[in-house]
């Protein structure tokens, strides 16, 4: 891969992470606040059990939300670390080079499009 190539790559991978990075600070805010806090009711009384529960729901979802944020946010760093190392773009399972396409819609991947349906297919074939 040109270094041209390699220099785009970086840039979406970096614009990626900083995306990521600000969309976790958002979801651990969503997580710290309470009921109290975002309704501003600083009252002493109780909350109402349906409100707790979709306090809870919500807390749960954020959570939720900020793994999966995480998770990406690992598949970014990995990406970038490969980059820096010579070996992006490549298929981790065949060797071959990942479509640009692909690159540039996941820049993160580290399979091609045909090992990666591989390795779906046999996720689906285990359950």
């Amino acid at each position: 891969m040109k270094k041209s190539e390699l220099k785009k790559y970086e840039k979406l991978l970096l614009k990626k992470r900083e995306e990521m990075v600000a969309l976790l600070n958002e979801r651990k805010t969503q997580i710290d606040s309470t009921i109290k806090e975002a309704t501003g009711d600083l009252s002493g009384y109780s909350y109402h059990m349906a409100d707790q529960g979709t306090d809870a729901m919500e807390r749960e979802k954020a959570f939720m939300f900020a793994s999966k944020s995480g998770r990406l946010l690992y598949h970014i760093d990995e990406a970038l670390r490969r980059l820096r190392k010579g070996e992006y773009g490549n298929c981790h399972s065949c060797g071959k080079p990942i479509a640009k396409a692909r690159l540039e819609a996941v820049p993160h991947a580290r399979f091609c499009i045909e090992c990666k349906e591989q390795e779906e297919n046999a996720k689906k074939s285990r359950r």
